[in-house]
């Protein structure tokens, strides 16, 4: 089967991502053309100067239009691409020189309606996008959800690296206006229509977040804040590991005042935990600066995560509120 592929870019606010990215992409080794398809949402600092150096090189469709969040953009996006396979990725990553060999190579070998890849760290990454990196992507912390795992039920796609269909995009109707998870939402619509998702182990990304600890602590307390809603509006997909960062958070205090009172028998298991963390981290990373800052992050996102989740929970499944009134700024 051969497969016509359009990237599809939402930006907002950040040119320098897209130099780098589409620096990236000129290196990229495939025989065929692809289109790249990048959609401003609404930016007032936009990419036009840069897309222009690279008009030459790379086919690239530019549009600027207003502000809808990333979910709907992408949406824009697909429906202007030629293609007949959506490649989305988020404007902070960079594609490996093979990238889009791994996904060819796989798609024809096995076609799949919608697929997603592994993000991890470049080499030149700052400690800081490194810590996080592996904080967000070791099976100790997140259990392979996000391409870590070489075996995997049913994979969710995440939209900073996923491939669908222009089939299945148009039966679905693409993302939906949660923001956060939009990504898992259209996925599980899509399982409920028939179409099958996979993991490409060797279509990864470097995914580089121009964070700070802040902005991480943010981002992961929406995560939290999201998956309640989407387990309310797909309750057949909840799982119980959803509940691990909150219960950790709640083990951590139990511990502290366990301790407080003389015992150290719960603090121990939750010692034990943290230096398999930090072990991990500093093998993987071959750092220990880096391996202290990844148990930082791990700490952070855990505690934004399990803070998200559990005052979601309340509100949805316990006071029944509607998640588009309660939780508005997740909304476009």
């Amino acid at each position: 089967m051969k497969l016509d592929y359009s990237f599809i870019i939402p930006v907002y606010n950040r040119p320098q991502e897209i130099d780098e990215l589409l620096h990236s992409m000129v290196a990229m080794q495939f025989d065929a053309a692809y289109e790249i398809v990048i959609v401003e949402d609404g930016s007032t600092d936009t990419a036009a100067a840069v897309i222009e150096k690279y008009t030459e090189q790379l086919q690239i469709s530019y549009y600027q239009k207003e502000n809808t969040g990333p979910g709907d953009s992408r949406n824009y996006g697909m429906r202007k691409a030629k293609g007949t396979y959506f490649l989305v990725l988020d404007s902070d990553v960079l594609l490996p020189m093979d990238y889009l060999q791994a996904v060819d190579r796989f798609l024809s070998a096995s076609f799949v309606h919608c697929f997603g890849g592994p993000d991890g760290a470049h080499e030149d990454f700052t400690d800081l996008q490194k810590a996080i990196s592996f904080s967000m992507t070791s099976y100790l912390t997140t259990g392979g959800i996000r391409g870590k795992k070489s075996r995997l039920g049913k994979f969710q796609p995440r939209s900073f690296n996923m491939g669908i269909s222009k089939e299945a995009f148009e039966a679905s109707g693409g993302f939906g206006d949660i923001h956060p998870g939009e990504d898992p939402d259209l996925t599980i619509r899509l399982w409920k229509l028939g179409y099958d998702t996979a993991l490409i182990p060797d279509a990864v990304v470097f995914h580089k977040r121009r964070i700070s600890w802040h902005k991480f602590y943010v981002q992961v307390h929406k995560f939290g804040l999201v998956r309640p809603i989407l387990n309310a509006w797909h309750p057949d997909t909840a799982k119980i590991t959803y509940w691990f960062p909150t219960a950790f958070v709640i083990y951590t205090l139990f511990s502290i005042v366990a301790l407080g009172l003389g015992s150290w028998l719960f603090i121990g298991g939750w010692l034990v935990y943290m230096c398999l963390i930090l072990v991990s981290a500093m093998l993987y990373t071959r750092s220990i600066r880096i391996g202290v800052q990844s148990l930082v992050a791990v700490l952070v996102q855990f505690y934004g995560y399990g803070k998200g989740f559990l005052t979601s929970y309340y509100y949805i499944h316990f006071l029944n509120r509607d998640p588009r009134k309660q939780f508005v700024k997740l909304f476009f």
